[in-house]
């Protein structure tokens, strides 16, 4: 590669990144977790995506969240899913699913309750938007 490739390259990658972290590619997701069952009951927590698991996490009844922090797939695929578990048994949701939270939030606060997950609605501040928990075949 002669110099001029490679200057035009990097400016490029240049371009690239402060594009992407000024926002014009996709803006940043943060996703926080609380554990809303009832009193001296911790939710032990497993998310994961296609390439990345995160671990898993003990939240205590009204503690502090989990958080994550990503940056959407450009093509609208991105989608983490977590297994809840209580009381011995597990629960599952997608608690980050593209084509339902893309436009709903840029920060999405979640309580999870023993009826399911319920995000924050910002036009009410209420945790009025709640979805059942996945069934699994």
């Amino acid at each position: 590669m002669n110099p001029s490739s490679i200057n035009s390259l990097v400016l490029f990658l240049m371009l690239l990144f402060v594009a992407s972290e000024a926002g014009f590619l996709q803006h940043k997701q943060d996703i926080l977790v609380y554990n809303d069952l009832q009193a001296g009951t911790d939710l032990t927590l497993h998310c994961k995506s296609k390439d990345d698991d995160l671990g898993i996490h003990v939240l205590t009844y009204q503690g502090n969240p989990f958080e994550l922090k990503f940056r959407p797939h450009f093509f609208g695929r991105t989608l983490f899913y977590c297994s809840m578990e209580w009381n011995g048994v597990v629960h599952r949701f997608d608690i980050y699913d593209y084509k339902r939270d893309f436009d709903k939030c840029e920060r999405c606060l979640w309580n999870i309750k023993a009826t399911g997950p319920c995000m924050l609605n910002y036009s009410t501040s209420k945790y009025d938007i709640c979805y059942p928990w996945k069934t699994t075949a």
